[in-house]
């Protein structure tokens, strides 16, 4: 049995690293159309429609976010809030506000009181990644559960998002999203 166990080990260990290793940059898209101005895009009210699809890629939320988004500079940086309010099919309601801090072109922090810790968004070209741990509460227990947030700008009302989410590096499922600057 010691025998067996440890080459399935190794074999666990590697595709984790190879995994890893595969995931997309954002710099990849720094040549795509049109460049993503966040601070442009997010500015104003924008609606968004989104699921939530589970590993097994079922359909299990439906919902629709009103984002209500403004811009200041303070100490020489731009800050961004974005004001969220989530209405899902089940009939439940969500509020989460996003303060949002450009540290260096193209590279933002951000936080919410669900967001443990702070979000770190890179930007090129019509990309945004952001990576976040997101305190998500599931039939009365609390999850600390990591995104890869993927937002691309299609055109200057719409852009598409997509964030896997896990947990100790196993996929949970997927958030998808439409947004439509008003």
């Amino acid at each position: 049995m010691k025998s067996l166990f440890r080459p399935a080990l190794l074999c666990l260990a590697t595709l984790l690293i190879l995994g890893g290793c595969s995931s997309p940059q954002v710099s990849m898209y720094a040549k795509e159309k049109p460049t993503l101005d966040l601070t442009s895009y997010f500015n104003g009210t924008i609606d968004a429609y989104g699921i939530f699809t589970n590993r097994s890629n079922e359909v299990v939320k439906r919902f629709k976010v009103v984002m209500k988004a403004s811009w200041v500079v303070k100490d020489g940086k731009r800050v961004g809030t974005l004001d969220e309010d989530f209405f899902y099919s089940d009939g439940t309601t969500q509020k989460r506000i996003w303060t949002l801090t450009e540290t260096a072109p193209g590279v933002f922090t951000g936080t919410a009181d669900d967001v443990v810790g702070s979000a770190t968004g890179l930007m090129a070209g019509n990309a945004l990644n952001w990576k976040y741990t997101l305190a998500l509460p599931v039939d009365g227990t609390v999850y600390n559960v990591q995104f890869d947030d993927w937002m691309y700008l299609m055109d200057d009302k719409v852009m598409i998002n997509r964030a896997q989410m896990s947990k100790f590096g196993i996929y949970l499922g997927e958030v998808t999203l439409a947004f439509y600057k008003r």
